[in-house]
């Protein structure tokens, strides 16, 4: 009984003594947040004194630490602050880093410089061995604006670490807030060499660098490390990756021949880089880049497939090469019949036999020729059904040529059939809506282009939508549909490249349709032509026309570009294409062009390197 009595009269003074820790706590709470009222309402001697008792408790010191330290800075309180900071540096077995940098803030303030450098040294020796205090305080830095000390503190730690790659996305990040670019370009670059994470290097780069002179210190800073270390293949690939980014695909081509030749590839980032520059109509560079890997390889087993695109890559440099002369024509088909003797008609040489008949169709006229050409790619094809249904679109568009359009639509719904739901029978829809625009049949077409316009590839989207447009523009202006049906019978004529009496049309209609809204359509169409044709001058003047007169249709922003493009490209009057540039940026600041024509804009301006 005594013995129970006594384990009572214990438990009720543990119980007293809990109710008076709570109490304390809860008077200690209230003063607490009291003195934080005070501060947040400017009454900072309200607070301060406060505080100032709270703080005699080193428990609860360091509850206030931080809305005390920021009382007295605002009350300027040097003397008393210091005091208080330096006790708690005493106290403290944790933190102690953060407590010398607010030692060395308030040196600072009170312009004691080299006393607050040296409490800063001692912080961030303190957290040099560790890594997660380190960045603690790297976080506390930045969090007191003080960038510089934030850099140190990982710098310092890379010394004792003795390591140059440390933590070098954040070191990024600090560079980037110094606006350093510099810098930070070299410590995401270290990032990646260390990590051997080069496609997160090349889409940080990506994120973080938008202004021309970022991305001109990129290239200026990877040229330098390729000099600097050419044996390390990771500088080039990343220089290579930001020439790509920038289309200039014959410098990427000498870094990647010289990896190529260092690294014995045979070839295969450079085969790449050949079918990017094509891709991209780089035609010059592309053919430059094939001719370099036949001669280096001869006995690879892509060498027919190196073969065809060097002379794919002369083809469309001819192509495009206005007027097209028919000599040149020629000695492709020369050079593709030499290539079928060399290596064999085969599932490997397809390709050069099909583009050897197109050549016979559209460029020589010699239509029956390129006919028994295709048909007899489509029986080597064996049951290859995709060439053989690009060669059946082909021959399409061959019996379009020699006006017999039944033949083609026939072709054109076969293919369809065979390639449904896929970018092949879309594009055979997208020809036979344009074989019906052809015949005049509007409503077919319109019907047919409106649902490619849904259901389809970017590309074959965006010209069944043109094609779409026109149609709607130019039908219902008068119930016979006249001028839509004249022009589209010169978009046959074109096609069929009879060129000459499609501008003889052209003419007459400019003098039957003024006032029809078909007139930007077809004067932007002629300027084409001339172009086309090498007589810039026509060309020019028909594009100013439809500039001048009409702003507002649909051909305004196409007619400005292709003028623009025109001055730089072909009259080599780069201070007027600059200034075209700019009124298009101005005056159409939606258009499709004007990511490309800025980029023009400010390459003629000299913004990038050459």
């Amino acid at each position: 009984m005594i013995k129970y009595k006594m384990l009572l009269k214990t438990f009720w003074k543990a119980l007293c003594l809990c109710f008076v820790l709570m109490s304390s706590f809860d008077v200690f709470s209230q003063d607490a947040q009291l003195g934080v009222e005070y501060l947040k309402a400017g009454e900072y001697e309200k607070a301060r004194t406060i505080f100032q008792k709270l703080a005699k408790n080193k428990e609860t010191a360091k509850d206030i630490y931080k809305p005390y330290l920021e009382t007295l800075i605002k009350l300027k309180n040097w003397d008393e602050a210091e005091k208080f900071v330096k006790r708690q540096i005493k106290n403290s077995e944790s933190n102690q880093a953060k407590y010398l940098v607010d030692l060395g803030r308030l040196y600072q303030a009170t312009e004691k410089k080299e006393e607050a450098k040296k409490n800063y040294d001692l912080a961030i020796d303190k957290v040099k061995a560790n890594d997660d205090e380190m960045i603690d305080l790297v976080n506390y830095f930045v969090q007191q604006q003080q960038t510089e000390l934030a850099i140190q503190t990982i710098e310092v730690s890379r010394v004792f670490g003795k390591s140059e790659d440390k933590y070098a996305v954040q070191l990024a990040n600090l560079f980037r807030m110094q606006g350093k670019v510099p810098e930070m370009i070299e410590e995401y670059l270290k990032f990646g060499l260390a990590t051997e994470n080069q496609e997160m290097v090349q889409s940080i780069l990506q994120d973080e660098l938008k202004e021309d002179k970022e991305i001109e210190e990129l290239e200026k800073i990877l040229y330098a490390k390729v000099q600097k270390y050419p044996q390390t293949s990771y500088y080039t690939d990343i220089l290579i990756w930001h020439l790509v980014q920038k289309k200039d695909f014959y410098k990427a081509f000498v870094q990647a021949r010289a990896l190529d030749k260092r690294y014995r590839k045979e070839g295969a980032q450079v085969t790449e880089l050949g079918f990017m520059a094509h891709q991209n109509k780089d035609f010059v560079n592309s053919g430059k880049i094939f001719e370099y890997l036949i001669k280096e390889y001869p006995r690879h087993q892509n060498y027919p497939l190196w073969r065809r695109m060097l002379i794919s890559a002369k083809e469309e440099v001819i192509k495009t090469t206005y007027p097209i002369n028919q000599s040149d024509i020629r000695l492709l088909i020369a050079e593709y019949t030499k290539m079928l003797e060399e290596l064999g008609t085969n599932q490997r040489t397809l390709e050069a036999l099909r583009s050897k008949g197109l050549l016979y169709a559209f460029y020589l006229n010699e239509k029956d020729t390129a006919i028994a050409v295709l048909e007899k790619a489509i029986k080597l094809a064996n049951t290859d059904q995709i060439f053989v249904d690009k060669c059946k679109l082909d021959l399409g568009d061959i019996f379009l040529l020699k006006s017999e359009p039944w033949e083609a639509t026939l072709l054109y719904s076969q293919v369809e059939k065979s390639q449904k739901d896929s970018p092949m029978g879309y594009e055979a829809k997208l020809r036979n809506a344009k074989l019906a625009y052809f015949r005049g049949d509007f409503e077919l077409s319109k019907e047919v282009l409106d649902i490619l316009k849904q259901a389809t590839t970017r590309e074959i989207a965006n010209d069944a939508m043109e094609l779409s447009l026109l149609i709607q523009e130019n039908t219902g202006f008068d119930s016979t549909e006249a001028a839509l049906k004249d022009y589209s019978a010169v978009e046959l004529l074109l096609f069929q490249h009879r060129n000459n009496e499609a501008i003889a049309k052209l003419v007459e209609m400019e003098k039957v349709y003024r006032g029809n809204p078909i007139m930007d359509d077809l004067i932007f169409l002629r300027a084409n032509i001339y172009l086309k044709q090498g007589d810039v001058e026509k060309g020019v003047k028909d594009l100013e026309f439809v500039i001048q007169n009409f702003p507002h249709d649909i051909k305004g922003d196409d007619a400005l570009y292709l003028l623009a493009k025109t001055y730089q490209e072909v009259l080599n009057q780069s201070t007027k294409a600059m200034k075209l540039y700019q009124e298009l940026l101005i005056k159409y600041p939606g258009s499709i062009y004007s990511a490309e024509a800025r980029k023009r804009f400010r390459n003629l301006r000299g913004d990038t390197i050459n």
